[in-house]
């Protein structure tokens, strides 16, 4: 498959990568973050969609690499869902001259994991609708092949 350069889907990454940025992984969560227990091969996979974006904005995406990725992604949100343990985390943190920055980070951090869960999603399909219509015969998609996706829109949505 070529690599894929499609408008929405480019549009859709950097939408994914800037909410991330600013809303999930900002200067006052990530700390905490970070104290997550996830494999290194996760939390790098989801450095390349989020933060590496210009690496791949003029020669294209691969769609298996996109598919690891939106796996890695909703590992994340899965693990990340679990509030008690990241809201205690994130409390305990020291009070400092930004402490009503931090505290509204920290009180709004359910709904924004939401929108980037939400993005996900609706990259993963639109890329499974395009890796289908490339595909012809649904059993011969990329998506199909890749055992890690097959539980990921119940990941997204916290089924």
């Amino acid at each position: 498959m070529d690599r894929i350069k499609d408008p929405h889907i480019v549009r859709l990454i950097e939408q994914i990568g800037e909410h991330y940025r600013t809303n999930i992984s900002n200067r006052f969560l990530r700390p905490v973050l970070l104290q997550i227990q996830i494999d290194k091969t996760t939390w790098d996979l989801i450095e390349v969609l989020t933060e590496k974006m210009e690496l791949y904005r003029y020669q294209g995406f691969h769609l298996d690499e996109l598919y690891r990725q939106i796996a890695a992604c909703a590992r994340f949100v899965e693990i990340a869902r679990n509030k008690a343990t990241i809201k205690n985390k994130l409390s305990s943190l020291p009070d400092g001259p930004d402490k009503i920055l931090r505290e509204m980070a920290v009180s709004n951090f359910a709904s924004n994991l939401k929108v980037f869960s939400d993005l996900l999603n609706e990259l993963f399909i639109s890329l499974v609708e395009m890796d289908k219509k490339d595909a012809g015969d649904p059993r011969q998609a990329v998506y199909s092949q890749m055992p890690e996706l097959y539980n990921i829109g119940r990941l997204l949505v916290g089924q």
